[in-house]
């Protein structure tokens, strides 16, 4: 007796259409995997179809027959949907923010976080042309990883000099921004994490 659409759960619609995909994948048919794992035909077919449960024993003999592990059926049963945000290189929007001027860029590399921003990530490129650096002061903390050159970075009363590969953390409400470009072009990622609530 067929059961109802209605009564086939989230994990018997999985499980059939994931053993499908196999089997076509592999070129074989309902008769070929049945007589390899020992049911029936009709068995196989109702599985694939949802319309019956099986138990883990039968569901292993058709997974071995498929070549692949009881685990593996499972793997992406209820995984979250998920929704990263992909910027590809290059494609960073280009923002103006306070010290924006001529060779000082900032390519903001995620956004539409909401009404409330957790974080602000940019990419902040400098040269030589770069003259007069701003002090910044906003809420929460901010990140830096350097990439290219050499800079000479001040917060509050002390300055730090980085390298590619060095890391700058600090409370970003002190008076903070570069003090001076060593080595040029100097590229470096500054994420700025906002306290809960901040309307930055």
């Amino acid at each position: 007796m067929q059961i109802a659409d209605d009564n086939k759960t989230p994990l018997e619609r999985y499980l059939g259409a994931t053993l499908r995909e196999l089997r076509l994948r592999h070129g074989l048919t309902i008769a070929q995997v049945a007589d390899q794992a020992g049911i029936s035909r009709g068995m196989l077919s109702k599985i694939e179809n949802a319309q019956t449960s099986t138990g883990l024993d039968v569901l292993n003999r058709i997974a071995q027959t498929l070549g692949v592990s009881l685990s593996t059926l499972f793997r992406h049963f209820d995984v979250p949907q998920g929704g990263a945000q992909l910027v590809k290189k290059g494609t960073g929007m280009e923002v103006v923010r306070k010290g924006t001027k001529r060779g000082h860029t900032y390519h903001l590399l995620a956004y539409d976080q909401g009404p409330r921003k957790a974080f602000e990530p940019f990419l902040i490129t400098m040269d030589d042309e770069a003259e007069r650096f701003p002090t910044f002061e906003h809420p929460g903390t901010e990140f830096i990883h350097m990439l290219k050159g050499v800079l000479e970075y001040r917060h509050g009363q002390h300055t730090y000099v980085l390298h590619p590969g060095d890391t700058l953390t600090f409370q970003a409400d002190i008076p903070h921004g570069p003090e001076r470009l060593i080595k040029t072009p100097i590229q470096f990622l500054s994420i700025f994490i906002y306290p809960p609530g901040s309307t930055e």
